[in-house]
């Protein structure tokens, strides 16, 4: 059976008659990371550049020890095995591939409508206030130069600078966000800008004349062949020709097909030569710089096109080194930088779409093992500073600098490509994992252009405590930003899927509230889904639709049981009929008509899990679980959770009362042009400025209301006017402000026996202004904050 293996192996990578590298080298780490490149190129001192570049492309790795594996009579191929005529030969007839299986069909963004009041429509909302808010002139100023074009406005910063080598990327990214945000919303404005931002790049192109079309000059390329120190410049081109791609395949583009098509053929000619010229074994050296998803949009193109040279040029960026190592299933990707080599195995499944052979099924669902079970946090997230560290070692990584966002956006691609081949409901959980805990939340609330490079996922860190902190609108850029920006125009893409057949099939393999204009079932189907909440362990989702013109058939809606609910507890119902419900991990198949109504309610309940470490020593690192969310805990310097000997979970950590939300507040006072809150400052009250968005100071300045009469509930700071209250400090559940007499700061401490010590009367506020309060001392009156 192995034998059987690699002889696969060997015949799909010398499909284009290549001799297979027996060395995949790498960049050294720190120039692998895409960090460390950035500032290697802003800095000023040329003595360290020199000693980094020095070293270039000189580090073997032990991946290529699976090559090894492989008869040595194989390995030698004659010599016009490697021209370019038999390889272009060998790829004349693409018809003859037989594509692969029974794949579930994707549902159009254009069909897809999420609920604005839903976490993920706020999202998008967010999103496209961002993209509008991108200038078409600073977005293509660099290509403008490029091709010698007046340059009206000016460049952004960060990475999109002009004396960044990767600058031009994010307008690739922000091509694809744009055709998929028009798809989500039909947004009249963006349909123009994106079109302008098209226009003015076909200008570039046809100016240069070649094909060519980038932020930086050709030169790059000359480099990158030569093999001499380049910061990837095919991983921009991919951006760019994905971003077109997508504005033809969302928004029906033609000039961005021919573009595209433009751009191939000059890299077409472009790897010919280098092939020509030297060997293919240079070629896949060259590799070893990033270089995207180069070849996911060119069999994307290829899908389209049928062109021979589109399929062969993405036979050529399938870097072998790294695909044999999965293809032999060696669990040996530590030390691999995550985020080169995700998009390739991405491609690789776009070889199975558009090929059917079965071995690229084989290398994207061992990845995925590998990846989920030996290299993943809780949130579904990889890598650790970029990379792949050491298989279930995971517990000495936590830090800031955990879960690029970048390879989160990627292996969602992985799991969504999986799930369509098998319909298997582990791959829609973790979708919905990475996406809740790995995506929705990279964002800053509500804030337009702020987003971050790394989750972290250390004690006593936070996204504004870490290397990158929050990124700024205009002079951040980085590539997270790119497939940040793509991601929250996306959100709708995997709500649904369909299978085609005499009686259409839905998939709903997500719960989010949304509309879709299913076309094949001939319904309008709406989706709501309850916010969740502790207090209410459920997952609480309704299904209504009405009927379309000429609709007369029914169809069938499959609705996953996700695996961490329980049986006990969960209910469906339609049109107020039981419905017997399959165990978690499976599907609820249901036949359809126009205007039934389906109620599921799936229960919630809080879990741990162990990370993904095998020493014992780390057995108790644990994260903890309600649902699909992974809960963060917020602590003062203990960071050891104390269990006891408890039969569950739920026994030493409570649900928070849902009235506890309408009881917390800030105290603020203003003081000529500044704003000062009530803070606890280590358990001591002082007024300090008001908190920065996107820190943590706001938790140190909210403080709870506890009244006498614990059924209270008001609405607004007013209504509280009258009443008696303790005020228990967000951040230290379970103590409470107490005076420590007039001359003494209050402290926050546990809760005295004469509760009254503690207390304070709510009062109108003594500066006399509307919707003011002041709080006085029950037991030292007169005495007011």
């Amino acid at each position: 059976m192995k034998g059987s293996t690699l002889f696969q192996v060997l015949a799909i990578l010398s499909v284009i008659g290549s001799v297979l590298s027996k060395e995949c080298t790498n960049t050294p780490t720190q120039l692998s990371s895409h960090t460390f490149r950035y500032q290697l190129l802003k800095s000023h001192n040329e003595t360290w550049k020199q000693e980094m570049f020095a070293h270039y492309h000189l580090i073997p790795t032990d991946d290529s020890a699976w090559s090894d594996l492989l008869p040595r009579k194989i390995l030698r191929q004659e010599a016009d095995e490697l021209s370019w005529s038999m390889m272009y030969k060998k790829m004349k007839n693409p018809g003859s591939f037989k594509v692969g299986g029974d794949f579930l069909k994707e549902i159009s963004l254009h069909d897809v409508r999420l609920d604005s009041d839903s976490i993920q429509g706020r999202a998008q909302e967010t999103n496209l206030k961002y993209l509008l808010m991108l200038d078409v002139d600073n977005l293509v100023w660099s290509f403008r130069k490029t091709a010698n074009l007046p340059t009206p406005g000016k460049p952004y910063g960060g990475w999109e600078a002009p004396d960044i080598e990767l600058r031009g990327h994010f307008v690739g990214h922000y091509l694809s966000a744009t055709a998929q945000m028009w798809a989500s919303t039909q947004n009249d404005t963006l349909k123009e800008k994106m079109s302008a931002v098209v226009s003015a790049l076909s200008a570039c192109q046809k100016k240069m004349g070649t094909g060519y079309l980038s932020a930086f000059p050709s030169e790059l390329f000359d480099r990158f062949e030569a093999i001499k120190p380049v910061w990837a410049p095919y991983y921009t081109i991919h951006k760019i020709l994905a971003g077109l791609l997508d504005q033809y395949t969302f928004a029906n583009d033609a000039q961005a097909l021919v573009m595209t098509t433009w751009m191939v053929e000059y890299f077409y000619n472009r790897v010919q030569n280098v092939i020509r010229t030297h060997t293919v074994e240079r070629h896949w050296l060259s590799l070893n710089e990033e270089t995207g998803g180069m070849n996911d949009v060119l069999y994307r193109l290829f899908a389209i096109t049928g062109n021979p040279k589109h399929l062969l040029l993405a036979h050529l960026f399938d870097k072998p080194c790294f695909l044999g190592l999965l293809a032999v299933q060696a669990d040996d990707i530590s030390g691999f930088h995550a985020n080169t080599h995700i998009p390739i195995v991405i491609g690789s499944q776009m070889r199975y779409e558009v090929t059917g052979d079965p071995l690229y099924k084989t290398i994207s669902t061992f990845f995925m093992e590998i990846v989920n079970s030996s290299h993943s946090y809780a949130t579904g997230g990889t890598s650790v500073s970029e990379f792949w560290s050491d298989p279930k070692r995971l517990a000495s990584t936590l830090q800031t600098e955990n879960e690029e966002s970048c390879t989160t956006y990627n292996m969602l691609k992985v799991s969504r490509h999986l799930f369509r081949w098998t319909k298997e409901v582990a791959y829609a959980d973790y979708y919905e994992r990475a996406l809740t805990n790995g995506v929705l939340g990279i964002q800053r609330g509500t804030e337009p252009g702020v987003m971050i490079y790394m989750l972290p996922q250390g004690r006593g860190v936070s996204k504004a405590v870490s290397y990158h902190k929050w990124g700024t609108p205009f002079n951040s850029f980085w590539c997270c930003y790119g497939t940040g920006i793509e991601s929250f125009s996306k959100l709708g893409d995997s709500i649904y899927f369909e299978e085609e057949g005499s009686v259409p099939s839905l998939y709903i393999i997500q719960y989010e509230s949304s509309t879709l204009d299913w076309k094949s079932g001939k319904i309008v189907l709406n989706q709501k889904v309850d916010p969740v909440v502790s207090s209410d362990p459920y997952l609480h989702v309704t299904l209504t639709s009405s009927s379309k013109e000429g609709a007369e058939q029914s169809s069938t809606l499959n609705l996953r049981i996700p695996i961490w609910t329980s049986s006990k507890g969960a209910k469906a119902t339609l049109n107020a009929q039981n419905l017997d419900l399959p165990a978690p991990g499976s599907f609820l198949q249901v036949k359809w008509s126009g205007g039934d109504k389906l109620t599921l309610n799936l229960p919630i309940s809080i879990r741990t899990e162990q990370i993904k470490d095998d020493r014992p020593e780390y057995a108790s690192v644990r994260a903890i679980l309600y649902g699909p969310y992974l809960l963060s805990g917020y602590s003062s310097g203990d960071w050891d959770i104390k269990t006891g000997s408890t039969g569950s979970d739920a026994d030493w950590i409570s649900p928070v009362p849902a009235s506890y939300n309408n009881h917390l507040v800030t105290f603020s006072q203003e003081s000529g042009e500044s704003t000062f809150v009530l803070t606890n400052m280590n358990q001591s009250i002082r007024m300090e400025k008001f908190p920065k968005a996107g820190t943590d100071a706001a938790i140190r300045a909210t403080f709870r209301l506890i009244f006498d009469d614990t059924s209270e509930k008001i609405s607004s700071i007013e209504e509280a006017i009258g009443k008696t209250v303790m005020l228990e400090s967000f951040d230290f559940p379970g103590m409470v402000l107490v005076p420590q007499g007039t001359e003494n700061n209050l402290v926050v401490t546990d809760p005295p026996n004469d509760t009254a010590t503690s207390s304070f009367g709510i009062v109108h506020g003594l500066d006399g202004k509307d919707n003011s309060v002041s709080l006085e001392s029950v037991t030292q009156k007169g005495c007011y904050i």
